[in-house]
């Protein structure tokens, strides 16, 4: 920095201010700054800088399976978002086990990261003191805590009914769903169920047991077999919503297998929109959860943390849209 300071005739401190982007300097000090800065090949030293401030310049990402469609497109979009305020994101996944996620939440990490991002499925109300960490954090996903930490949610209820209204609106009445989770409560699959069975009461129906199909964990495996086992049941349906998109890509293909015209002997519809959603053949409908306004928003809140916001902690939800593809509409 000194060498720079020299070659461009100015002190380091003013080097050092253009290195950061303080914005009260001279255009024609911060030209010749960098200038010199190129012409040396000058690189800040980031490890000392971040001694000396207290900062990594990290933030951490927690999920539950990179290997889902949804959560590699989420990282994506978080790693984009983090890049305007200048950071770098570190990936961890947790698998979904309680276990994970209570190490990950647990885990001495203030000299690894300035703060975290944080999607749990298998943490459920009776852990929000869990909730109460050091390093500043935002939770992803699911309207399940209500706790003391800031926490970005997908609409899962909105956007459910809104896509099994559009079902509805089809004409269609015997609806399956697939990627039930029995018993479970608190959960995504729990959420979203719950959400088309009311859509289903309020439009003076009922939702029919022996087609709701378990599949877990939410792959294009699991949702081919439990297509096979729906049409292996013998049970009539003219809809299917599966729970995310990629239960919805392995029962397109078990219906085409089966000479099933989709959409119109069966209309298929999922949840998330993965980019995989507008180029199956047929084009999946499905819900798009608002995945960039997450990232961007989760990222915004956990650097106002970082930088010493004590503001009461934010509930945000994120806004859903419905797209509607070839798999319900036929063109």
């Amino acid at each position: 920095m000194r060498d720079v300071a020299q070659h461009a005739g100015v002190s380091p401190k003013t080097v050092s201010n253009v290195m950061n982007g303080y914005p009260f300097i001279r255009e024609e000090t911060r030209t010749r700054v960098l200038a010199s800065i190129e012409a040396l090949g000058y690189q800040m030293n980031i490890s000392a800088r971040n001694l000396k401030s207290g900062r990594t310049g990290i933030i951490g990402l927690a999920v539950p399976e990179l290997s889902q469609p949804y959560f590699a497109e989420l990282a994506d979009a978080v790693i984009t978002a983090a890049e305007t305020h200048g950071l770098t994101v570190v990936i961890e996944q947790t698998n979904a086990l309680r276990d994970r996620e209570l190490t990950t939440l647990h885990r001495p990490r203030g000299h690894l990261v300035d703060g975290l991002l944080f999607s749990p499925l298998a943490l459920g109300q009776e852990d929000i003191e869990h909730l109460r960490t050091a390093t500043p954090m935002v939770l992803l996903g699911e309207r399940m805590f209500h706790g003391p930490a800031d926490h970005v949610m997908i609409d899962n209820v909105a956007g459910t009914r809104a896509v099994t209204e559009h079902l509805l609106a089809l004409g269609r009445r015997r609806i399956a769903v697939l990627g039930i989770h029995p018993g479970e409560r608190v959960g995504t699959a729990a959420i979203r169920y719950g959400a088309f069975a009311s859509a289903l009461t309020d439009a003076g129906l009922e939702p029919i047991d022996r087609l709701a199909m378990p599949a877990d964990p939410w792959q294009r495996r699991t949702g081919a077999e439990a297509m096979e086992a729906l049409i292996a049941s013998g049970e009539k349906f003219d809809a299917v919503l599966a729970l995310n998109d990629t239960l919805a890509l392995g029962a397109l293909r078990v219906l085409i297998q089966h000479g099933v015209r989709v959409p119109d002997d069966v209309a298929v519809a999922g949840f998330d929109d993965i980019d995989e959603a507008s180029y199956s053949i047929p084009s999946l409908t499905t819900v798009n959860p608002g995945r960039r306004q997450i990232a961007a928003t989760a990222v915004d809140i956990l650097v106002g943390r970082m930088n010493g916001d004590d503001t009461e902690h934010r509930e945000v939800v994120a806004r859903y849209a419905l797209h509607v593809r070839e798999s319900t509409s036929g063109h």
